[in-house]
């Protein structure tokens, strides 16, 4: 037998021990007055982050809610006294997006309540109190990177949409709101904004997307005289792929290499879409659901997911990969559909050719950031890039924060397409040895603790988010239930094992001796003949399951919302017997004392046996 250690190795200790950068609390907070929106940022021409962003002193929706910005001069880790961009006791002002034009002029983009209605009429013809959602567009701009914002506020105006006139008030009061970023393209400034049907059950009834073009705000200095179009052409905007639902919201724009523009939005039907445009957004082809390389619908809930173009030329793109769908006949799912943004996922893009240009291929995806307790959610993120290093931020409404994403976890997403190497950080066994038979057992490394007991006073519990990892190649002769693959179980049913289940289905199964957690693999994942590489992930950092099955991580396909699965936080050990059993079936199989990444897991298996 070939063992790189039958204890820890140093590494995989350290990474016991090391706090986990996905983990949101370790992130840098950025300044607020209570509740904390869309914290987006922008580089300034005199080196500092700017950072505009939602806030106020109640919830999202209550009175008090403005636009403030603060700077960073120190990649987030402080900020500066925060400036209103408008004043906290003025109408409602929300939901800013900014650009910076080529003189070092920024503008911000935003929602203002300029007639401070306190309420507007919903689908069912009850008043709505809620109004930041509704009412002008405006910007205002600074011209001394972000410290000062010119006193006058300037009107966007939009063209009437068929989803505009079909609202209550026939268009004369517009509802609308945007995120993300506005951005320059062929010598033109682009707004995203998402139209809004009208209110009623799960507040916004109708969605799409258009954009809002200046040609000359890029070197006009009379902010009066900017001229705006909305795009695209016609009267309607980008919706969701036909047969879709009526959401189409949170629209995210990237410009591709050969001048082409790609956008990704949520919808309420399970999974995101996207479109291309191939004319400066004068037009857009049909829309479609995300698709990974292999050619599965990315499963989103409704939440926003943005795609960013870095300077290596990839794309990252941030979503939540499960199904949560939004159902009007059942109201428990209408309230579940915004839920579970947590974990984040990234899926890393890469152009090739399309039949109409270029289009994007999207990598499996990887755990990004979570945060320990599952009903936090967190969402409307934004990148920005500076000394070799990739920084994102997010919010869960009251806190915002700025992450520094790990060089090796994105590393690992850009070479996924063509990395062909079996990890070997971590590994505490590895059969057969070279020219050898795989032996019925051997004897169990010694695997990593998930929680000890603390220094504090209380010596209560410490989570060393752990994580260990089965890599292996079968071959089944039969794939009936309640075959033991690799089975560590003591006779108390403590350890670990990886068992079959029912319709070609695994089972990985792990035990403390108080506890007990399984999670399932999807039916079908073995078929009787034929050589299969599985990995079976525990991660605990987020507590999270993963299967990922020659090469491909399961999201659940149609039976089930959820492709990962949750473990519990209070597990301590998969520690069972002094021996590992092994089956027949198996042809090659590794222990890692960590948990692998996605994309190591591809790797393995791309590597082969």
């Amino acid at each position: 037998m070939k063992t790189a250690v039958l204890a820890l190795t140093l590494t995989a200790a350290l990474l016991a021990q090391r706090p986990d950068p996905r983990n949101i609390r370790n992130g840098l907070e950025i300044p607020n007055e209570g509740y904390a929106d869309q914290p987006y940022i922008l580089k300034t021409d005199d080196g500092a982050w700017l950072c505009v962003l939602t806030t106020g002193p109640g919830a999202e929706g209550q009175g008090g809610q403005h636009i403030i910005t603060t700077r960073s001069t120190d990649q987030g880790r402080t900020w500066s006294e925060p400036v209103s961009v408008e004043p906290s006791d003025g109408p409602e002002a929300s939901y800013a997006v900014s650009l910076k034009v080529p003189s070092g002029r920024i503008y911000v983009f935003y929602n203002h309540n300029t007639d401070n209605l306190r309420q507007v009429q919903g689908d069912d013809g009850k008043p709505v109190r809620r109004v930041d959602s509704q009412g002008h567009f405006v910007f205002k701009y600074s011209d001394d990177h972000g410290r000062s914002w010119s006193a006058r506020r300037y009107e966007i105006p939009q063209e009437d949409f068929q989803i505009d006139l079909r609202n209550p008030y026939q268009g004369k009061i517009k509802f609308f709101w945007t995120v993300g970023q506005a951005f320059a393209h062929d010598g033109a400034g682009y707004v995203p904004l998402h139209k809004v049907g009208g209110f009623g059950e799960g507040f916004f009834t109708s969605n799409e997307g258009v954009l809002l073009r200046s040609d000359n705000i890029l070197s006009e200095r009379d902010p009066a005289k900017i001229r705006w179009d909305t795009l695209p052409d016609g009267d309607i905007g980008i919706r969701a792929p036909a047969g879709g639902g009526p959401i189409a919201a949170e629209h995210s724009f990237s410009e591709l290499s050969d001048g082409s523009l790609f956008v990704v939005f949520r919808t309420i039907d399970g999974y995101s879409a996207c479109s291309y445009s191939r004319d400066n957004g004068r037009s857009w082809e049909p829309s479609q659901y995300m698709q990974y390389a292999d050619g599965r619908r990315m499963k989103h809930p409704r939440a926003a997911n943005f795609a960013w173009k870095l300077s290596n030329g990839k794309f990252l793109y941030w979503f939540h990969n499960h199904g949560g769908r939004f159902i009007l006949e059942h109201p428990q799912r209408r309230s579940m559909a915004y839920q579970d943004r947590n974990p984040v996922w990234f899926s890393a893009g890469e152009e090739i050719d399309g039949p109409n240009g270029r289009v994007l291929r999207w990598s499996q995806p990887e755990i990004g950031l979570y945060d320990d307790d599952p009903w936090i959610r967190m969402s409307y993120p934004d990148m920005v890039e500076e000394d070799g290093k990739v920084f994102l931020t997010e919010t869960q409404k009251d806190l915002a924060r700025v992450h520094e994403i790990p060089a090796d976890l994105l590393e690992g997403l850009w070479g996924q397409f063509t990395n062909a190497q079996a990890p070997r950080e971590g590994l505490l066994v590895e059969l057969p040895e070279r020219g050898g038979t795989m032996p019925k057992e051997f004897p169990a490394p010694k695997l990593p603790d998930f929680t000890a007991r603390s220094r504090r006073a209380d010596h209560g519990a410490e989570d060393l988010r752990a994580g260990f990892s089965i890599d292996l190649w079968l071959e089944p002769r039969s794939v009936e239930a309640g075959q033991a693959l690799v089975d560590n179980r003591a006779e108390n049913g403590q350890g670990f094992a990886l068992v079959t289940a029912a319709d070609g289905a695994l089972e990985l199964i792990l035990n403390d001796g108080r506890s007990e957690s399984r999670w399932e693999s999807e039916p079908g994942s073995l078929v009787a003949g034929r050589r299969t590489h599985v990995a079976a992930v525990v991660d605990g950092g987020p507590k999270i399951i993963t299967f990922i099955v020659d090469g491909i991580l399961q999201d659940g396909r149609d039976f089930r919302q959820f492709g990962w699965g949750r473990f519990s936080p209070n597990f301590r050990s998969a520690a069972g017997s002094e021996v590992v059993r092994v089956a027949p079936d198996v042809r090659g199989l590794r222990l890692f004392g960590r948990a692998l990444r996605t994309s190591e897991a591809v790797g393995a298996w791309r590597a082969g046996l």
